[in-house]
């Protein structure tokens, strides 16, 4: 499995239990897949540089992750299928870098 980092801005308008029941579900979703999450990292509500959907600002959430490099393809599609998010980012973590 290959290690991944997935940045997720979610919409401004949720309170923060929405957004730690939407970042549980992005968690199950991934334990479906048969991968794990090694760390999250919640940001917090910061500004956007353009507006995306009529939102000036959103919930920034970084999560690390392992997942089976045949899975990506379908996690990115329900990435993209949900609701609650405006905007992913999803990177290959290379093993020079994870390293540090």
């Amino acid at each position: 499995m290959k290690t991944y980092e997935l940045l997720a801005v979610f919409k401004p308008n949720l309170d923060a239990e929405e957004v730690d029941k939407a970042i549980a579900k992005l968690n199950d979703t991934i334990v479906e897949f048969g991968g794990k999450v090694e760390s999250t990292d919640k940001i917090g509500r910061k500004k956007l540089a353009y507006e995306i959907s009529n939102f000036r600002d959103g919930f920034f959430v970084t999560l690390n992750l392992n997942i089976p490099s045949d899975k990506v393809a379908e996690f990115k599609r329900q990435l993209r299928l949900t609701d609650s998010i405006l905007r992913t980012m999803f990177l290959e973590v290379s093993a020079k870098s994870a390293v540090k």
